[in-house]
């Protein structure tokens, strides 16, 4: 369960075409993927559509699901303070609990570190 800022950004689809490019190595240890964002299912639906993505990616309007696990956070930019989604990823176990979770996640590599991850349940 990977939380995101934005539909349709750089970092935002790198991400997303990264957990896309290996979810068939996800699909063989029964593994899978949801992104999180706060746009709405248009905006989802055509994200998915640009970019191929294949795996269910969930909105969160309100902003809910994000602030339960803690990615809806304090940000800032060009010195302006503001709430939104920080980059974080959960990897949830069989049994429905958090088996790890990554804070402030840097794209380049992410996924990989996540699919070793899984691979060592």
């Amino acid at each position: 369960l990977y939380f995101y800022p934005k539909d349709d950004t750089p970092g935002c689809t790198r991400e997303s075409c990264s957990f896309q490019d290996h979810l068939p190595k996800f699909k063989t240890r029964k593994a899978v993927v949801f992104g999180v964002s706060i746009l709405d299912e248009a905006s989802k639906a055509k994200f998915a559509g640009r970019f191929h993505l294949t795996f269910p990616l969930l909105a969160d309007a309100d902003h809910a699901v994000a602030a339960k696990y803690g990615a809806w956070q304090k940000k800032s930019l060009y010195g302006r303070a503001f709430m939104g989604i920080v980059r974080t990823t959960y990897l949830i176990g069989a049994d429905g609990k958090v088996a790890r979770r990554w804070d402030n996640v840097k794209v380049d590599g992410h996924v990989e570190d996540v699919l070793e991850t899984v691979k060592g349940l």
